[in-house]
């Protein structure tokens, strides 16, 4: 992945959000243990500092612990965790914006609902 320095979001929340994904995904597994600081700053080419800051926001979340000289951890209920704020704040941000747009578009209700469905089909047919 690359990081995008032209974004609105910093720098430190863009490694955050790039460690949830990879926990999503299984990349990083429960109780295995996530990059450092120096590795996410190597793999990005950030600073320590920055990648550390990106760290902590999921250390701060519970979704990562620390042992002591090991280094962070992927807590055992982090995917949840990542999965109830996502859903909670990115995708009702969006579906905020989907529906505001089909108001000034003079969508009903049931047809929004009918794109949605269709769609949300088709792209689970893809993933298959």
């Amino acid at each position: 992945m690359i990081l995008n320095s032209d974004s609105m979001k910093p720098i430190y929340v863009q490694v955050s959000e790039w460690l949830e994904t990879e926990i999503l995904n299984e990349n990083i597994k429960c109780d295995e243990k996530v990059y450092s600081q120096y590795q996410l700053a190597e793999m990005f080419n950030i600073n320590p500092a920055t990648a550390a800051k990106g760290i902590n926001i999921l250390a701060d979340e519970n979704v990562l612990y620390k042992k002591r000289g090991l280094g962070m951890f992927v807590a055992t209920e982090a995917r949840e965790i990542i999965l109830r704020k996502r859903k909670n704040t990115k995708l009702r941000s969006m579906v905020k914006e989907l529906a505001k747009e089909a108001i000034q578009l003079n969508v009903e209700e049931e047809e929004l609902l009918e794109m949605i469905r269709s769609l949300h089909q088709q792209m689970k047919g893809d993933l298959k």
